[in-house]
């Protein structure tokens, strides 16, 4: 039996993955901010502080993976939540078990967007999440933004999103040379709790992305096509994997962006 941790695990993806981990006979540690084994505000210091603490108390021995699921949609109207959530709670929650990981040499994988790779992100605000990383000082200059704006919303969402992938990259050698390693999936669109309360205009924006393995059908990918690579990137079985970013999207961004292999 391993032991796993994942945020945002109350519903969706999360949810998803630790069914599939329980059923393989593993225990897993749910972090929300309702329904969780820990419950807590991963968009404060505070609560990702106390999340790190309780997790060192529950897994003396360490953690054999880390999934860092939790988040909000660009279209939450809540910009600072989406900055706060999004790429600090993750970044801090995945540092602070580091060493957990580094006892087992588990492994850990960080939820971004296939969205990435489709050019509406603002590299100013991913640049400074990657390499000033003040949180207080980002989220004042983000609170000038039109929060009523969609648009900003979702802008702000693959920022984020950006920043989380590339700073998987940036650290995955350094980790993987303590025995640790670190992958991110970026799923595509998904029928989720997230999608399912956005609003219509969002909701248009999202079906306009084709994807490939639909082809005809007016539906989203199933949370459990996402769950299943998460599972794998968290086993043995993917040790030769580290510093990925995995599209898990059903050729959505093959489809896009066909000439680009790297």
């Amino acid at each position: 039996m391993r032991v796993y941790a994942i945020t945002g695990a109350s519903s969706g993806i999360g949810a998803k993955t630790k069914e599939l981990l329980e059923k393989e006979g593993h225990k897993v540690i749910n972090i929300d901010l309702k329904g969780g084994d820990i419950c807590a505000n991963l968009a404060t210091k505070e609560g990702r502080q106390m999340t790190i603490d309780k997790l060192h108390e529950l897994c003396p021995d360490g953690l054999d993976g880390m999934i860092c699921n939790a988040g909000v949609s660009g279209a939450c109207g809540n910009l600072s939540l989406i900055v706060s959530l999004n790429y600090f709670g993750t970044v801090e929650v995945a540092k602070g078990v580091y060493d957990l990981l580094e006892k087992k040499h588990g492994s850990c994988v960080v939820t971004v967007s296939n969205t990435i790779s489709q050019g509406a992100g603002r590299m100013d605000i991913v640049d400074l999440l990657n390499n000033i990383g003040d949180e207080k000082r980002i989220l004042e200059l983000v609170s000038m933004l039109d929060s009523s704006s969609l648009s900003v919303g979702n802008s702000l969402y693959v920022s984020t999103k950006y920043a989380l992938a590339r700073w998987v990259r940036r650290i995955s050698s350094s980790w993987a040379a303590n025995g640790v390693r670190i992958n991110a999936i970026a799923p595509g669109n998904v029928n989720t709790t997230m999608t399912a309360t956005m609003s219509t205009s969002a909701k248009m924006a999202l079906n306009a992305l084709p994807i490939p393995t639909k082809y005809g059908l007016e539906s989203l990918m199933d949370p459990e096509e996402i769950a299943e690579v998460m599972v794998f990137l968290v086993s043995p079985k993917s040790r030769g994997v580290n510093g990925n970013i995995m599209f898990v999207d059903g050729g959505t961004d093959a489809l896009l962006n066909s000439e680009k292999v790297y």
